[in-house]
């Protein structure tokens, strides 16, 4: 019998250890960084044609290498980094695993420059499926230029599975910004398409942090700082109000290499504990430096996976660190025993209680409460004081402007859907600012007011794909300013958003100019709301199941509802309610919660039957 147990083919193994290397284009934008790093470059430029999916090319001002070990690099298991085991718990380079050109040059059109101070001349060589085409002298600067085309040009099934180039531009610019926080030092230059995304100078790590953050945090960064023999945490914490909806402004970095740990990310959200809302998220980029020998950072081919030696330990000193950074600076609640100078000059204090005042406040009745002995709860009964505060009670409450259109029915009922068939003239209570509750014939009916507007709005802008809304041209047009990822994501949604009556135009370099709103949306807050609706776009982009204009529609529903805690008049309740009577489905909102709830007759009934 034949033997079924063979040796693959070095091209073939190639291409299945490449899989666990590089995954996406910005796989391969992380390596090539990473080795420009490690050569001791001072400057560092990434070229990017649609997405990387064309080309990708990091050229660096570092060492450079010499022909032998331009041919050497490209094979597997190849690194300068480790000599004998021990080394690998020693590594404070970034580039070790000696698989990244070996990975890029099995899946792509790999052609390298690079040349040495001591040389005169560089090498050119050119690999293709793993193998070395060419090579040859060429005239080149010192350092290395590393460009890759076609990635997965001989694998279509991997190149399929690839997303859209603004997708794949994402998570370019994430691994690409995760690198230049690591080395702010470095100076960076990014060029999408031609185009200039990032130009950033070399400096402190305050100096990079605002370039990638923006100039807002110029002062909103709180500076963290311990050193101690274990290790030294510094960076910088967002003050609460940069807390946002998603975890787009976070960063790790354990040796200046980025980390993902939930478990750290736990202790900065303890120490933000009582400071922000709980469903937000803080801002940080905080760096440990730690004994490489209390690390093992080789437990995920991605290398952003680690595990710390003692993790309760680096707990303790992240949420410490954290927590005293905000107490310097005056962020965080604490006690202070000091008495403030003007309140000796208050008259409780300057001048004696008389004997009249006395007399006078012990008839009160909230001194009798006081005074004698389980009273303090009790409350007087006054039949006239009760019947004011009752009316009082149902007394229509002010009507606030609201961003919804009210409607007015000129129906006696609403008879869309026989649970919302409330009477035109019946009296509507909010309850707490959040809940309507509203009289039907059949019973009673409480609406969340978010949730029913969510579900109105929701609705509007489906159809509106179908019949654009009305756009209200801007008096004065409002200039948006957008990170580099945030402006590739609008972009991508403009469109979208003319249909439901946004007008916005590029203007330069990750900027946009808003002409025009909704007609139905109260001029005024446009800037604050396309960013609001970035980042929800962004809470909702890990789910696959739903297309990008059904994200849209749905942030857009959550962003521009009424919010609960609204306090809302007659005539906005009423006309909310003929609205949500008019839905195609108007029990549950898109993502399934219920807007209102039933309670009919014989239910009512039931309770108060013995």
């Amino acid at each position: 019998m034949a033997e079924t147990i063979h040796l693959l083919p070095d091209h073939i193994a190639n291409q299945i250890a490449a899989g666990e290397v590089i995954q996406r284009p910005a796989s391969a934008v992380k390596e090539l960084l990473e080795n420009a790093v490690d050569a001791e470059a001072t400057e560092i430029r990434l070229i990017i044609n649609e997405a990387g999916k064309s080309l990708i090319q990091v050229i660096d001002n570092g060492k450079g290498m010499s022909e032998k070990d331009a041919q050497n690099a490209f094979a597997r298991h190849a690194t300068s980094k480790i000599s004998v085991i021990e080394d690998l718990f020693e590594i404070r380079t970034m580039g070790f695993r000696g698989e990244a050109l070996a990975s890029i040059a099995a899946v792509a059109q790999v052609q390298l420059k690079t040349r040495r101070a001591e040389d005169e001349v560089g090498v050119e060589v050119s690999l293709e499926n793993s193998k070395v085409i060419s090579t040859s002298p060429v005239a080149a600067p010192v350092g290395t230029s590393i460009s890759m085309k076609n990635l997965f040009f001989n694998v279509p099934a991997r190149r399929n599975f690839l997303k859209s180039n603004s997708a794949e531009l994402k998570h370019i610019l994430e691994e690409f910004t995760r690198v230049a926080l690591a080395f702010p030092e470095i100076y960076f230059n990014l060029n999408n398409n031609g185009q200039e995304v990032y130009h950033w100078e070399g400096g402190s790590f305050k100096q990079r942090a605002i370039q990638v953050l923006g100039n807002s945090y110029q002062s909103k960064l709180v500076t963290v700082g311990e050193h101690t023999d274990y290790l030294t945490i510094s960076g910088f914490v967002g003050k609460p109000e940069t807390a946002k909806k998603t975890r787009s402004d976070q960063y790790f970095f354990v040796n200046r290499r980025f980390i993902k740990s939930a478990y750290l990310h736990h202790a900065i959200a303890n120490a933000f504990e009582g400071l922000i809302a709980k469903d937000s998220f803080p801002s940080y980029i905080l760096y440990i430096d730690v004994d490489p020998s209390k690390v093992d950072i080789n437990v995920h081919p991605t290398k952003q996976e680690i595990k710390f030696e003692d993790d309760k330990i680096i707990y303790a000193f992240v949420q410490a660190a954290v927590k005293h950074a905000l107490a310097q600076f005056s962020i965080a609640p604490s006690l202070d025993f000091s008495l403030d100078a003007n309140i000796q000059q208050l008259d409780a204090i300057q001048k004696p209680f008389t004997e009249g005042q006395v007399n006078e406040t012990s008839r009160k009745s909230l001194y009798e409460g006081f005074t004698q002995k389980n009273q303090a709860h009790f409350i007087p009964r006054s039949d006239q004081a009760g019947q004011q505060d009752w009316k009082s009670f149902f007394t229509e409450m002010p009507t606030a402007n609201q961003e919804f259109i009210v409607k007015s029915s000129s129906m006696g009922l609403y008879k869309e859907d026989e649970s919302l068939s409330v009477p035109e003239d019946a009296f509507l209570m909010q309850l707490h600012q959040t809940y309507i509750i509203a009289p039907t014939k059949s019973g009673l009916i409480i609406i969340h007011q978010q949730l029913a507007h969510e579900r109105v709005l929701y609705e509007k802008y489906q159809k509106a794909s179908m019949q654009p809304h009305a756009t209200q041209k801007s008096l004065f047009p409002v200039v948006l300013e957008l990170s580099a990822s945030d402006a590739v994501l609008l972009e991508e949604m403009i469109e979208d958003l003319a249909n439901i009556g946004y007008e916005i135009e590029a203007f330069g370099q990750n900027s946009f100019i808003i002409q025009g709103i909704p007609a139905d949306v109260l001029a005024g807050n446009e800037k604050n709301a396309i960013e609001l609706l970035l980042e929800q776009f962004k809470h909702f982009s890990a789910d696959l199941k739903f297309s990008k204009r059904e994200k849209l529609i749905r942030c857009m529903a959550r962003q521009m509802a009424i919010k609960a805690g609204q306090n809302l008049g007659q005539k906005e309740m009423h006309g909310l309610i003929e609205s949500l009577s008019e839905c195609d489905i108007p029990n549950t909102t898109a993502s399934g919660a219920p807007t209102f709830i039933e309670f009919n007759e014989d239910y009512l009934d039931r309770l108060f039957s013995k």
